[in-house]
């Protein structure tokens, strides 16, 4: 390789290797006493990985035999794969990036709203993201039951109203437990097809049609479906809402997204009965100012209403989650 050094004086030193081959490496030594070594190769196959992982190897021991055993703390990390045929990496809603067993790209197209795909994990099976988020996997039964109250609410008999829930699952768990009516207000039709094609173990059969028993799915923008029924003064026993989390900005810019959330709160608690239930994600529970901020937002409604909320952890999230239950006090 062809090695060319750069003394940055008071900042330490940059050395950089160059192959013939085009794979480089950088050594930066700062005058802390850090130091770092990257590698960047260009590698199709196992057996280039495996070659890499065995230089690694040596460049450890002959840093530790250089340094005289003066290494204090060694970190190696494994490395990020660039421009491969499938996308492993997706951040936690708090900015941590997390490298998931994607072996497959199931489903990707963009609809009229959105970009959707769905991604096979080995551990999470298959995985709704909406426009790079992940919305749910197949292993994400603790979110359904979550967002429906954990198995404590007795829903027979009961009428309720679903706000998004594309993916079907809270629609399958909610028609086991016999309900007088469920409607999902959904947009997004090529959601539900999706879904209904390739998340099968998360929405059963209930997305095959549009009409069931003791169900209905309306493909439509749920505002205006929300103002008519608030007008004609139909209520419903529990509203769920499964349209989107809590923004994670409170910065101005965001004012938008918070003015939609306070909208679908004040619109949701209109068609809730007196002794009524709302359901509704929150955040990941480390993003504390933007939950504190969400529930700012519970004492500016049309009328009081009172709130508990839960931490669960999500499988395919990769962190806690809050879920908030709303009532009129």
């Amino acid at each position: 390789m062809t090695e060319t050094v750069q003394n940055l004086g008071e900042n330490g030193y940059l050395v950089t290797y160059v192959a013939k081959s085009g794979s480089f490496a950088t050594l930066r030594m700062y005058t802390d006493k850090l130091l770092t070594f990257d590698i960047h190769s260009y590698e199709v196959d196992n057996k280039g990985r495996a070659a890499i992982e065995t230089l690694c190897n040596r460049l450890e021991e002959k840093m530790k035999d250089v340094l005289r055993g003066n290494i204090k703390r060694l970190k190696r990390l494994p490395a990020i794969v660039r421009g491969g045929a499938i996308d492993r990496y997706w951040p936690t809603a708090d900015g941590r990036l997390v490298e998931y067993d994607i072996d497959d790209v199931v489903y990707d197209e963009d609809s009229a709203y959105q970009n959707i795909k769905i991604l096979h994990s080995k551990q999470f099976g298959n995985i709704l993201i909406l426009n790079g988020d992940i919305n749910l996997g197949e292993s994400d039964l603790p979110y359904t039951q979550a967002i429906m109250g954990d198995g404590v609410e007795d829903y027979k008999g009961k009428e309720i109203l679903i706000l998004g829930g594309g993916d079907g699952g809270i629609l399958y768990e909610l028609v086991k437990l016999k309900p007088k009516m469920v409607t999902m207000v959904e947009i997004d039709q090529m959601v539900i097809d999706a879904c209904c094609k390739h998340m099968r173990k998360t929405c059963g059969d209930v997305l095959d049609n549009l009409k069931g028993d003791c169900y209905q799915v309306l493909v439509e923008d749920c505002v205006p479906v929300l103002k008519a029924y608030a007008a004609e003064g139909r209520l419903f026993d529990y509203v769920i809402n499964d349209l989107t989390a809590v923004p994670i900005s409170t910065s101005p810019e965001e004012e938008s997204t918070w003015d939609f959330l306070r909208l679908i709160l004040d619109l949701a608690v209109k068609v809730l009965k007196p002794t009524g239930k709302y359901f509704t994600q929150g955040n990941c529970a480390n993003l504390t100012d933007a939950l504190a901020m969400y529930e700012q937002q519970l004492n500016k409604l049309y009328c009081p209403v009172e709130y508990s909320k839960k931490v669960v952890c999500v499988p395919s999230y990769a962190e806690l989650w809050v879920f908030y239950t709303v009532w009129k006090k």
